[in-house]
């Protein structure tokens, strides 16, 4: 008789492979770390808190997520090594069991003109393969319905060598491109107002040109009186029909002026290589005026702005060609790629479905694959990057989200939060920086870092659980719970900006009148037109200061002082005290350590490597030279000044010796946004996202306009700088100012004196108005999705 093998009933000992199960952080320093050492627990949903500035990014993302890719990086070949980005190792003692980072900020997607959310997402790539293999009549290749490619054709000879003779052969080529030859694949023309170039009733040599920097001083005096096209002395009305046309549109024509060799080429082809082919935010603010009033970008005639070819529009399935199938809702288009049953490309058209419903799933149904990539807000942006790693199969990976709610309106909040549980229990480490209640509620695990922002921050408050949080005491503990209460009286009007028939992307023939005087909050789901409404709709001259979410421009040089344009009056002061001229006391002109020309480092390219960074030796990372240190203000050199904090900085110049009204003036606008913590002279490129908005709102608040427009201020804000915030917006208000905020906060619409609500949906389901009113009546009706929500919040 056999038996079966007896198996042991006691538990085998615990594999040694399942024993990493933490990530360990010991003697972290990046940034304003203060050797934080941390244990993040793996296949758990672990969230970032602490007030802005306080290190949660330079933890997450410069320590932990840098290290991970970098590491990463080091498995390629040196070969591929050189083509990818270098990064240096993260300033840390110990960083174990690390799996590969994902990594989803929320950096503004490019803003090239080319770059439209179905280019970055691969669903045009996938379409283009679609209709050209199903569309007809059948027009070519893939590339034959992109806008990026442009049709050309071409033959001649090619030499080659053949059994040791030279063979000549005629060979032609063609390529067929989906590119509108009118507007070459950008969907807008761009018409030059040439009454805003010249004054015509002027001659060259009186000032007609007003273009700026064409003067007749310089060098363009020269060529102008000295090409002989035209006579400089004659009024431009009298001009000939050749004579207006080299003054405008001539090709580049080499000149000789004087015995010196020249070019001499038409204004309008030289202003658009030298002013339109640029960023217009990147241009100076004089030159930005210029284009703004001398440039109107209009859809393009011959393809309305879809930026394809007729060939390709003619190209069709179901009778839809690929304009159509762009122009579409997204969640439209998917429905429209569910109906088609064709067994030859069955493979492709799941994918298509797949990635068209994860930007459904996501909130972003409303979107369509036209859009410009440059258009889509910080959180549009982060959720366009998610899509990609919703249907993935991988386990086991980090996640790493900068605060995914960003943009995102409470009823979508909920959804969001399913998606990052989702993504953890496929088995995956998400780690989150974020401020939200909602989504700090569903944590496993919180890590609270701060007490303060910047120098007073860096050091873990609290570890553990969200209701070990809530009893901690520490600032996000404190606040975890705070509801605004809603006012009790509201500010009356004194006028009203109107907006009639606003019909900007979804808007349908929107009529609204904006209070003016008071604090007005434009809500509504994300995608329900509420900046098309304030952004797009105000009418010209309005006498408005739009501050919106785009990205701060600086390099490592710019820094505070040098972008709120602190830095003139503090170098005037310099000069003045010390008898010398304000340019050495800039460490990007003449006052710059000729060691390390005003960087404070000396920075060494290892190609593949990652380049290192050494405190300059000659000036110890001061940036000057050593004879403009031996000028001071008020007992302080320059770089003891950049070094001082907002706080102690405002006092310095606010009296005594170092006296400075217009320094102190924009350090006085610093600390009312709650910037005090920040240094002068600290790089731009250093500063976190909320820091950046509110650098951006500080230097907006000089300039003279009566109404202000707020883009989701209290984006990167945390829970107990919100109310800082709103004392700012009341403190506007007060001054006489009015001030329209875009804001899904349900404090900051507690907060207004006037709601509008726009929706009911997005996409083509939003862009009406579903409610305008007080927050009280809001919450009163409850008509609206933003009604039951802030009802919920207020407790009503």
């Amino acid at each position: 008789m056999s038996t079966a093998p007896r198996t042991d009933t006691r538990s085998p000992a615990p594999h040694v492979a399942d024993s990493h199960d933490l990530i360990r952080v010991h003697g972290a320093r990046e940034n304003n770390l203060k050797d934080v050492d941390v244990e993040i627990p793996k296949r758990r949903l672990t969230v970032f808190t602490g007030v802005s500035g306080s290190g949660k990014s330079s933890l997450v993302f410069s320590t932990i997520a840098a290290e991970s890719q970098r590491m990463i990086n080091e498995t390629y070949s040196a070969f591929v090594q050189g083509f990818m980005p270098t990064l240096a190792r993260p300033e840390v003692d110990v960083l174990e069991g690390l799996t590969t980072a994902i990594i989803v900020d929320q950096e503004r997607m490019g803003a090239n003109p080319r770059s439209t959310v179905g280019t970055v997402t691969d669903a045009n790539a996938m379409l283009r393969i679609l209709f050209s293999r199903l569309g007809l009549p059948h027009i070519g290749s893939p590339q034959a319905f992109s806008f990026n490619v442009a049709s050309i054709s071409g033959s001649g000879a090619v030499s080659f060598e053949r059994g040791g003779k030279s063979v000549k052969e005629r060979r032609d080529f063609s390529i067929t491109g989906g590119m509108c030859p009118r507007c070459e694949g950008m969907g807008r023309v761009t018409d030059i107002d040439l009454s805003q170039l010249y004054d015509d009733s002027k001659s060259l040599a009186e000032g007609a040109l007003t273009i700026p920097g064409y003067s007749m001083d310089g060098w363009y005096g020269r060529i102008f009186s000295g090409c002989g096209f035209f006579d400089p002395g004659k009024p431009i009305r009298k001009y000939t029909k050749a004579e207006l046309h080299d003054l405008l549109y001539k090709e580049p024509t080499k000149i000789k002026v004087d015995g010196i060799n020249l070019t001499y080429e038409g204004l309008v082809p030289k202003i658009q290589k030298s002013m339109l082919s640029k960023d217009k935010e990147a241009l100076q603010s004089h030159i930005r005026a210029f284009v703004e009033r001398a440039v109107t970008f209009t859809s393009c005639p011959d393809c309305g702005g879809s930026r394809l070819s007729e060939m390709t529009r003619s190209s069709r399935i179901a009778g839809v060609n690929i304009a159509d199938a762009c122009a579409m809702q997204i969640s439209d288009l998917a429905e429209w790629v569910r109906g088609l049953d064709e067994p030859s490309a069955a493979p492709l058209l799941a994918t298509l479905r797949r990635t068209l419903d994860s930007f459904v799933e996501i909130g972003l149904g409303y979107l369509s694959l036209d859009r410009s990539s440059g258009t889509l807000s910080g959180g549009e942006a982060q959720r366009v990057k998610m899509i990609r790693h919703l249907g993935s199969s991988l386990t086991d990976v980090t996640y790493v989200f900068d605060e995914p709610t960003t943009g995102l309106h409470p009823h979508d909040i909920q959804r969001m939060n399913d998606l990052l549980l989702r993504l953890r229990d496929k088995g995956n480490t998400v780690l989150v920086v974020e401020h939200k209640p909602e989504t700090i509620a569903i944590a496993d695990h919180v890590i609270d870092l701060g007490p303060g922002a910047g120098t007073a921050g860096g050091t873990v408050c609290f570890e553990g659980t969200v209701e070990g949080l809530r009893a901690a005491g520490t600032l996000t503990g404190r606040h975890l719970d705070d509801r605004a209460a809603l006012k009790e009286t509201v500010r009356t009007p004194t006028g009203k900006l109107e907006i009639r028939g606003a019909t900007a992307h979804n808007l349908r023939d929107v009529d609204v009148d904006i209070p003016l005087g008071v604090l007005v909050v434009v809500t509504g789901v994300a995608g329900s037109g509420k900046s098309s409404l304030v952004h797009g709709s105000i009418p010209a001259g309005a006498d408005v200061v739009s501050v919106d979410q785009g990205a701060i421009r600086g390099s490592r040089r710019s820094n505070p002082a040098t972008y709120t344009g602190l830095l003139d009056p503090i170098r005037k002061a310099f000069a003045k005290a010390n008898g010398v001229k304000p340019a050495l006391f800039s460490a990007n002109s003449e006052g710059a350590c000729p060691g390390c020309n005003g960087a404070g480092v000396i920075y060494t390219d290892l190609a593949m490597m990652a380049g290192v960074a050494t405190t300059c030796e000659e000036c110890e990372g001061r940036r000057f030279r050593a004879s403009v240190l031996e000028h001071h203000l008020g007992g302080r050199d320059i770089s003891e000044v950049l070094a001082m904090p907002v706080t102690e900085a405002a006092e310095f110049f606010g009296s005594g010796e170092a006296r400075t009204p217009a320094a102190h003036a924009v350090l006085r606008r610093l600390a009312d946004v709650g910037l005090g913590y920040l240094s002068l002279g600290q790089p731009l490129t250093t500063l976190s996202g909320g820091e950046r908005q509110r650098l951006k709102l500080a230097t907006h608040m000089a300039e003279k306009g009566g109404v202000y427009v707020l883009d989701e201020p209290t984006a990167g804000l945390h829970l107990a700088d919100v109310e800082q915030l709103l004392g700012l917006l009341d403190r506007l208000v007060d001054s006489g100012k009015s001030v329209i905020v875009v804001e899904h906060h349900q404090a900051v619409m507690a907060h207004a004196d006037w709601i509008i609500d726009l929706g009911p949906g997005a996409g083509h389901d939003g862009g009406r108005i579903v409610f305008e009113g007080t927050p009280a009546d809001l919450v009163a009706a409850r008509s609206t999705l933003t009604g039951e929500h802030l009802a919920a919040y207020v407790g009503a």
